[in-house]
């Protein structure tokens, strides 16, 4: 076994390796850029080294974790004898994986040559399918023309799936239904893969209606065995991305399992593999309207490809597979290492069983609500789940700052059970235990998804996610969401009860320290207190991001003496009068326990977890965050004075960033009269673009925005003027005709 090993990542995966090296006894050193030098996995390390250009700051990938030579160069001054590429970066890069052999180091992963073959989709293709793996009816050619496209997609029939052979996470993919729309669709691939990739080659295969995405764990050593070690099911994804993965699948059978492992075992020797990788398969779905419960025989699967690393989701294996008669679990990681230290796998074939059941969700900084776009922030409060069967695998921790430089993941929370059933509902109870403040995420997101019926029964595709969310919106949005907070009626609706918990926070924040004696000046109170007559309201004007404002009156319910008036009990608010906007009155009541409010609206109580951001920055004052049930947000105070006085900010031709992130290109200038749909800028967050575009006809008033900049959400951009105003304005502008 190694003394030393480097970690060359960051985040939950370099966390997830540095604790077992640490569980035996190996020295980890961890890497780090500017913007994680505080960050979990550099606290958790033995030794950390900084990475980014020596004369400036520079967190950008490209310049920390994507760079070979000062990876090795910290292998070196630390004294590592291995590295460890987690996944993502440099992992499934063969260049890497040799620079670290001739630099005398040992890569914790499979040979170059392997991550070379399997990297390639159409060389990977021809590999497996000569050992005898069924692979996708598709396109042969080594580096297929147009006219190749055309022709294999008029052999095997519509619809087809283009695909970049050098891509990977779905970028790029296009399905194609139409002959006729064949042409402009492969144009449309090469460009992306062009630029994605620096390869503009395409692979056409058959598109598989309701497809499964299932994918087997194999790991090899380099004494001649090979074994797998069952399936994961990953067929809950949205564009490509995974979501929620488990294993076993309920759609196989022992014979098609068995099947999909022995052709997952001769993909990995096809390539002379080691170690622990990936072999997935796309399988034809069932009729919708069949029962889940497998039929005899082996279905039909397909191989995909090849991820020569360890998976996200490999937790979701170490849980429920067992090996051996004692039932022990692997630690995949583990064996990682051992075999890269030249150790044979201690166990055969037939140790590997599965027993029980285990899912993973992903808790990604997105939200569902803004098309799953990326956010970013300070984390005020994380509580992460416990309890039987919940294991949770993070990269973060309370004070970490999530910017727009790297993948929006943050957490794994998985789940297991002696059944699927108690798999799933632990993992809808861990997560709704979940609570994140300071960023939204995709938490309750997923909670809601794991409930739906057709997940429940495991009735499963890799469209199934995009398909309900359009058929079904709710699934995106949280009952107490602002999204939900419709004209108030008789019965305090959920996403009423979130305006009014944030209106008591603020109301406890109004609250002064009580004096000498415990005596509190009645005047200094946020009670509305007067000597005679019916107390005032006191107004909070609250906005959520994307919302219109609303209003919040709060007036207490006392008997009007001296000593009801000046009671100050700590982190209480007694019975008071709410009304939001001209809605009916409701009866309340608040009590503040830690990061706990206790909210109780006409004889209802509900428990919201409870921040405040008092950061620097803030134009608007503190930002009270409220979470419950696994979704969280932010309501920022309101003032109309200051709102006006923003003036360009105000105008509704204000275009403002719908995510933190990066302004990559700038396609216009100030005073260009532009067109409603024109592009105006790119912006760019955790590996995603998002364009931004002329909400009008008009005229570009005000551009703030420049290529390079780092903005935060709602940051303002840009401010198309609509072009019968901005007329009106040159009209007014002109000098008046002087006559004599």
């Amino acid at each position: 076994m190694f003394d030393t090993v480097l970690v060359a990542n960051r985040g939950e995966i370099a966390l997830r390796v540095i604790r077992t090296l640490r569980r035996l006894g190996v020295r980890s050193v961890a890497v780090f850029s500017d913007a994680d030098a505080d960050a979990p996995h550099v606290r958790e390390a033995d030794v950390a080294v900084r990475l980014g250009p020596a004369d400036r700051s520079d967190s950008s990938a490209a310049e920390t974790y994507l760079r070979t030579d000062q990876i090795l160069a910290a292998a070196r001054r630390t004294g590592a004898q291995a590295v460890h590429p987690g996944y993502g970066f440099l992992a499934e890069n063969a260049g890497f994986a040799r620079a670290c052999a001739d630099a005398g180091l040992v890569f914790i992963g499979p040979p170059p040559g392997a991550v070379e073959l399997m990297g390639d989709k159409i060389n990977a293709k021809e590999a497996v399918r000569a050992a005898g793996v069924p692979v996708v009816p598709g396109s042969q050619a080594t580096a297929p023309t147009d006219d190749d496209l055309v022709a294999a997609a008029d052999e095997i029939g519509y619809p087809v799936l283009l695909k970049p052979s050098a891509g990977g996470g779905g970028k790029g993919m296009r399905l194609v239904r139409d002959r006729a729309d064949l042409p402009t669709e492969i144009a449309a691939a090469r460009r992306v893969a062009r630029t994605a990739f620096g390869d503009d080659t395409l692979l056409l295969e058959r598109w598989i209606d309701r497809p499964r995405h299932i994918e087997v764990q194999v790991l090899a050593d380099a004494h001649g065995t090979t074994v797998h070690l069952g399936e994961r099911e990953c067929s809950l994804q949205r564009r490509h991305q995974k979501l929620i993965e488990e294993a076993p699948s309920v759609l196989l059978n022992a014979e098609t399992r068995d099947a999909m492992g022995a052709a997952a075992v001769r993909a990995a020797e096809s390539c002379g593999y080691t170690g622990a990788g990936t072999v997935e398969f796309i399988v034809p779905g069932i009729d919708p309207d069949a029962p889940v419960s497998a039929s005899e025989g082996v279905r039909d699967f397909f191989f995909m490809e090849m991820n020569t690393r360890l998976q996200v989701e490999h937790p979701v294996t170490e849980l429920a597979v067992a090996v051996g008669a004692d039932s022990a679990r692997l630690d995949l990681v583990e064996w990682q290492l051992r075999v890269a230290a030249g150790e044979p796998l201690a166990f055969t074939q037939s140790d590997v069983s599965f027993l029980g059941h285990a899912i993973e969700a992903r808790i990604c900084a997105e939200d569902p609500e803004r098309d799953f776009l990326p956010t970013g922030g300070r984390i005020l409060t994380l509580d992460e789940p416990r309890g039987e069967g919940i294991r949770v695998d993070s990269g973060v921790a309370p004070g970490t700052v999530v910017t727009s430089a790297y993948d929006p993941m943050l957490a794994k929370v998985i789940a297991y059970g002696p059944d699927r059933a108690t798999a799933l509902r632990r993992l809808r109870a861990a997560l709704a235990d979940t609570r994140i403040l300071g960023v939204t995420t995709n938490t309750g997101f997923l909670r809601r998804l794991l409930a739906h019926p057709e997940v429940a029964a495991g009735r499963l595709d890799t469209g199934l996610v995009e398909q309900t969310a359009q058929q079904q919106p709710a699934l995106l949005t949280a009952p107490y969401s602002p999204v939900n907070a419709t004209a108030p009626g008789g019965t305090a609706a959920p996403a009423h009860l979130l305006y009014y918990a944030a209106a008591l926070a603020r109301h406890l924040e109004l609250t002064p320290a009580a004096g000498p004696g415990s005596w509190t000046d009645p005047f200094s109170l946020p009670s509305g207190w007067r000597l005679s007559g019916t107390p005032a309201w006191t107004t909070h004007r609250l906005r959520a991001p994307g919302q219109d404002p609303v209003a919040v009156r709060v007036r207490p319910i006392t008997s009007g003496n001296v000593a009801d008036a000046t009671d100050n009990p700590a982190g209480l608010v007694r019975e008071v009068e709410l009304r939001l906007g001209d809605g009916p009155v409701h009866r309340a009541r608040a009590a503040l326990a830690g990061d706990r409010l206790h909210l109780t609206v006409d004889g209802l109580q509900t428990t919201f977890s409870l921040a405040t951001d008092a950061g620097p920055g803030l134009a608007a004052g503190p930002v009270t965050w409220l979470g419950i049930e696994g979704d969280a947000w932010p309501l920022h105070a309101y003032d109309p004075a200051v709102e006006r006085a923003g003036g360009a900010g105000a105008h509704h031709g204000a275009l403002t960033a719908p995510m933190p992130g990066t302004v990559t290109v700038v396609k216009t200038t100030a005073g260009e009269t532009v067109r409603k749909g024109q592009p105006l800028l790119v912006l760019e967050a955790m590996k995603m673009e998002h364009v931004i575009a002329a909400p009008h006809d008009g005229v570009v008033a005000e551009l703030r925005a420049t290529a390079g900049a780092t903005v935060a959400m709602e940051d303002l951009l840009v401010v198309v003027t609509p072009a019968e105003e901005a007329a009106a304005d040159g009209a007014a502008a002109e000098p008046a005709e002087v006559r004599s």
